[in-house]
C-alpha cells in the first residue's frame, strides 16, 4: 500500500526476508523525482529490545526532504526473542534487498548510506563493517545518532566516577542482545573493541551534552580518524538521548554531510 504524505512524499511498506523472519521495511520517496536518488537506510533505536517504525517517520521524511534520497526505515527484529546476529542480519538483507530493487525506483545503489539512533547507531557501523568485508561496495557514509558503541561498557565505567543514569536498564538491554561475554566485544557487535575500523564509509557522530555515553562517541570518533575514516562529531546540549533524532540542528548537520558525501562523485 502506498499513500502520500502531507510533505509530498511517497510513503509505502514492503515485507522482506528477514534472517531469522520477515521484517517490514517502510519507505519514504520524494514523490516528485528528477534525478537517481541516493539511497539512505535507518535503523530506528530503542536499546534493541523495543523500538518501532512509527518512530521513525519524522526523522526518515527530515532526511528524505533535506537530502533528496530514498529513505528505508528497517523493522528489524528486537531482542531477547531474537538476539545476536538477527538485528544485524536483517539489516544486511535490507541493504542486499535495497541495492536490488534500486534502479525500479530510479534510485543509485553506488551511493549509499548508513543511518540509526541509539541501538540503531550500532547496527548502521557494524552494517557497514560487514559490507566492507563481504564484498557490497555502494555504503558511501554513516550517521550515527547518540549510538550505542561498548556493550562491555568498559569506557563509561572508566571514565565516570559514579553509575551513569539508566546503566542498568542498559546493561540489561546489552545482556538481552548479546547473552555471551564473547559476543559483547565482537566486533560486529561492539565497535569500540573493533581493530580494523580503516576503509569504513564516512562517518559523522553526534553526541548530547549531559548524556554519559558521549565518552563513548567521542572515543569511536578518533578512533576512525585515527584509521583514516574522514570523520566529523558533534555534540549538543539542548537535546536529550532519546530525542536527539528529532534535533533540527543535528538532522541539518547530518543532512549537509550526507550531501557533501553524496555528491564526492
Amino acid at each position: 500500500m502506498s499513500t502520500v504524505s502531507h510533505s509530498g512524499l511517497l510513503v509505502e511498506e514492503v515485507h522482506i526476508n528477514g534472517y531469522g523472519q520477515p521484517i517490514v521495511v517502510r519507505s519514504f520517496r520524494p514523490s516528485a523525482q528528477r534525478r537517481r536518488l541516493p539511497i539512505i537506510l535507518y535503523f530506528h533505536g530503542g536499546l534493541f529490545t523495543t523500538g518501532s517504525l512509527d518512530e521513525t517517520n519524522s526523522v526518515c521524511e527530515a532526511l528524505a526532504l533535506h537530502v533528496g534520497a530514498w529513505v528505508l526505515s528497517v523493522g528489524y527484529s528486537l531482542a531477547p526473542g531474537f538476539p545476536f546476529p538477527n538485528a544485524l542480519e536483517d539489516a544486511y538483507r535490507a541493504l542486499l534487498w535495497v541495492r536490488s530493487e534500486a534502479s525500479g525506483v530510479r534510485a543509485d545503489k553506488r551511493h549509499i548510506a548508513v543511518a540509526g539512533h541509539d541501538a540503531g547507531g550500532n547496527i548502521a557501523t557494524c552494517l557497514a563493517a560487514v559490507a566492507r568485508d563481504r564484498g557490497n561496495a555502494g555504503i558511501r557514509a554513516q550517521v550515527l545518532l547518540a549510538p550505542l558503541l561498548d556493550p562491555s561498557m568498559t569506557r563509561i565505567r572508566q571514565f565516570t566516577t559514579h553509575a551513569a543514569p539508566g546503566a542498568d536498564v542498559l546493561a540489561a538491554s546489552y545482556h538481552a542482545y548479546l547473552p555471551t561475554l564473547a559476543q559483547r566485544v565482537h566486533p560486529y557487535a561492539a565497535p569500540l573493541e573493533s581493530r580494523r575500523l580503516a576503509d569504513l564509509p564516512a562517518a559523522f557522530i553526534a553526541s548530547v551534552e549531559h548524556d554519559p555515553l558521549h565518552i563513548e562517541a567521542e572515543h569511536y570518533a578518533a578512533s576512525l580518524i585515527n584509521a583514516g575514516v574522514p570523520t566529523e562529531f558533534a555534540r549538543y546540549a539542548n537535546t536529550t538521548r532519546a530525542d536527539i533524532a528529532g534535533h533540527a540542528p543535528a538532522l541539518l548537520a547530518a543532512s549537509g554531510f550526507l550531501q557533501r558525501h553524496f555528491g564526492d562523485g
